[in-house]
């Protein structure tokens, strides 16, 4: 009798125990992340999106600075669903050799990523849209993208064909969807999945990736066109114009290499520009309505308060900025600053945040949501969703490898889309803090860059040519020769950075913990340390990461010379064969 006595609480504890676990795990978060293609923030495509606004940035938190870190589609979603650089997940093009499916495959990625880190966390995950370039309608199978419980994707060549679409369905055979619309396909299977999650009652992850308001591209043709919108949108934004900025077609030439030498674009070329960027607004309809039906069946099954939805792009776009046609790939403002809206439990409503995010941190924010342990190799950390949660992170490394890649019906003439602006490979800095906010790049040419973007937010006047170097201008009280100083050596240990080391780069620098951010990097106390750094420099442009082209890669550590960890990822590199 006395035993039964003692066993009694020892199984009302034991089932409490039980109980409170399968109660928390039920109680999970959903999440739905939505990735649009090449969607701007700079030409004001989210205003043009009511329910956007109507149902996530009025309920949920904007993040005025989030940033890709490569604009190109590819390597930016591998960067997003792996929390990984791209110099570390080596996928760095949209193509083979250096980028695309084969590629993630075969660096190992396909079954190392987010859907396969949430499966393992009890979620079930879902997928339907683009996943990655270069996945087709002949290796869609070889293997099946890894991680889903249910799939549904868009196979080139087909997938930038807006009335064309080629889809396979949980690995199984692509079926064409010809004369249908591609973002109203996706969103109807979006739809489905949703519903078949719901069912479940398990946590559930669901991505969404239409590929409006990308260019269209016809199977055998090199040449991206302004991309096709749905017949009940035509009527939209007849008198919309790209903002007609600073940086809008000036008058003399600006930005770096190629850049500098485009010749200024005629009327015809800004009509046309102009009607391409209400092509986009018109083509991005599609998915407002799609927002709109998720939210709906989110409410209407009594699960929109437990749901996470997020909103971005893989990366930016630009139109007519610095006299380019419309495209992506390089590092301005308008191509890697790109829309980020969070909506969910605990996060701002209607609220504005200015914390520094990239893609890289949304990978490690998603496990977090998840209850997930987060990885040592991640990158990146947990986005804050408050002001009281915002980090001290203050920089994003941006890096680019390959061609400039012009768009449009005046951008593909002479010599095609992928072919006309050679040694575009660059890598760059954003660095925000109280008292700056800096944008610093070094193109593989060797030519560099340096913007003031509190007085100078359009990039229109290089700080960092002879004779600014030389000039009284001055960055938080100091010259701009003694702050490019700084930001080189923050440059040469992001561009090879893994782990802690991409985010905290300075403590690579200064092990003692004593300098955290720029404004303690300036010190005067500090300045033949960081005048005698190894420069960032490039011995030639590659299309790919190839270590050895990409000059000098270790800092110097203060008190001790060359940095032992400062060359992170040597082997990881391409050699000059990449296959």
């Amino acid at each position: 009798m006395l035993f039964a006595v003692f066993q009694l609480p020892c199984l009302l504890i034991g089932l409490s125990v039980m109980l409170g676990t399968q109660l928390a795990a039920a109680k999970r978060p959903n999440i739905v992340f939505i990735i649009t293609d090449d969607q701007d923030l700079h030409l004001d495509s989210l205003e043009y999106m009511p329910r956007v606004q109507k149902y996530l940035t009025n309920e949920g938190t904007f993040y005025k600075r989030h940033y890709c870190t490569v604009a190109l589609c590819c390597p930016s979603r591998v960067n997003l669903w792996t929390g990984k650089a791209a110099h570390n997940t080596n996928v760095t093009d949209v193509l083979p050799p250096y980028g695309g499916y084969p590629k993630f495959v075969n660096r190992g990625y396909n079954t190392d990523y987010l859907p396969v880190w949430l499966q393992k966390a009890g979620y079930n995950t879902y997928y339907t849209g683009k996943l990655f370039n270069s996945h087709t309608i002949e290796n869609y199978n070889n293997p099946v993208a890894g991680g889903f419980t249910g799939s549904d994707f868009l196979l080139d060549p087909y997938t930038y064909s807006y009335y064309n679409a080629s889809l396979s369905r949980n690995g199984e055979k692509p079926v064409s969807y010809t004369g249908q619309y591609s973002p109203d396909v996706v969103a109807e299977k979006a739809f489905g999945f949703l519903e078949e999650a719901i069912s479940d009652e398990k946590p559930f992850f669901l991505a969404i990736a239409p590929i409006a308001p990308h260019s269209d591209v016809q199977m055998g043709k090199h040449q991206f066109s302004e991309p096709k919108y749905a017949p009940r949108h035509a009527h939209l934004f007849k008198d919309y114009k790209i903002p007609r900025t600073k940086n809008f077609n000036p008058d003399q030439p600006s930005g770096g290499n190629w850049i500098a030498k485009l010749p200024q674009l005629n009327d015809t070329v800004i009509e046309y520009n102009d009607e391409f960027g209400r092509a986009r607004l018109r083509a991005l309809q599609s998915v407002d309505e799609m927002v709109e039906g998720v939210v709906q069946r989110l409410t209407d099954n009594d699960i929109l308060d437990d749901t996470y939805i997020f909103f971005t792009s893989d990366n930016g776009f630009h139109i007519s900025q610095h006299r380019m046609h419309p495209g992506k790939t390089c590092g301005y403002e308008t191509d890697i600053n790109i829309p980020l809206i969070v909506r969910g439990p605990g996060v701002g409503v209607g609220k504005v945040l200015d914390a520094v995010t990239s893609h890289t941190d949304l990978a490690p924010t998603l496990l977090k949501i998840a209850g997930a342990e987060l990885r040592d190799d991640f990158d990146g950390l947990p986005i804050p969703f408050t002001e009281e949660e915002k980090g001290k992170t203050e920089h994003v490394s941006v890096e680019y490898w390959g061609r400039g890649i012009p768009e449009g019906k005046y951008g593909s003439e002479g010599g095609g889309g992928f072919t006309i602006y050679a040694n575009n490979t660059y890598k760059a800095l954003r660095l925000i803090g109280n008292t700056y906010n800096l944008y610093y790049s070094v193109w593989c040419t060797n030519e560099t860059e340096l913007y003031d973007m509190t007085r100078d937010p359009e990039q229109m006047h290089n700080l960092a040519v002879p004779e600014q170097l030389s000039s009284e201008y001055k960055i938080s009280g100091r010259s701009v020769k003694d702050v490019i100083a700084r930001l080189d050596a923050l440059m040469m240990v992001l561009k090879s950075c893994k782990a802690s080391t991409c985010t905290d780069p300075w403590k690579v620098l200064h092990p003692q913990g004593d300098v955290s951010d720029l404004t303690s990097a300036l010190s005067s106390r500090l300045d033949t340390f960081y005048e005698e750094q190894p420069k960032v420099s490039f011995r030639k442009c590659e299309l790919g990461y190839i270590v050895e082209s990409e000059g000098p890669q270790v800092p110097f550590v203060f008190g001790q010379g060359a940095s032992h960890g400062g060359s992170f990822l040597e082997e990881d590199s391409e050699s000059q064969n990449p296959l």
